[in-house]
């Protein structure tokens, strides 16, 4: 990500101008230099759909896109984001004109979440990766999920969804 854009020095005690632009509306709050994205997020602007998990960057829950490319929220500073699109899980539906998208539907067909609580992750980072390959295998695809901690699907409802998708099949695999 490059650095930012603005002059000022940051200091630790001060509390930060932020001014992104989430999920198509224009949005600020202040931050700390050490606040994370995820939860200026949360907690400055209440986008509650991104969630915060392990808080080191591997489980995937707090994937957001910015400027439409997925990063975790965990790892980015709230102040590195400062003029620039933040897209979380609430603007997938928002931008489909307030209806869930074909992915988001494939989801609820293919009972590809339980608790849901990484599932809007999960849907960040599919939507950027499909924008950037609409046709991936099987493979790719498990390949890309594998960035993601889910301890309730075990992955196979989510396979399923977007390969339906993508108008793939998933090959049967016998399970021992």
């Amino acid at each position: 990500m490059p650095p930012l854009k603005s002059t000022s020095v940051l200091t630790a005690e001060a509390r930060h101008a932020v001014s992104i632009v989430l999920n198509g509306k224009p949005r600020s709050g202040h931050a700390h230099p050490r606040l994370l994205l995820s939860d200026f997020l949360r907690h400055e602007l209440g986008a509650h759909g991104t969630r915060v998990g392990c808080e080191h960057g591997v489980c995937g829950a707090c994937t957001v896109r910015i400027d439409g490319v997925a990063v975790r929220a965990c790892l980015t500073l709230a102040v590195q984001a400062d003029g620039r699109r933040i897209d979380t899980v609430e603007g997938l539906s928002q931008a489909n004109e307030g209806r869930m998208t074909a992915l988001q539907e494939a989801f609820r067909r293919h009972h590809a979440l339980q608790c849901g609580f990484c599932t809007a992750g999960i849907l960040m980072s599919l939507t950027d990766y499909l924008d950037r390959n609409p046709k991936p295998t099987e493979e790719e695809l498990r390949d890309m999920l594998s960035g993601h901690l889910c301890r309730c699907t075990g992955y196979a409802g989510i396979v399923r969804a977007v390969m339906d998708v993508t108008g793939r099949t998933v090959r049967e695999v016998a399970h021992v």
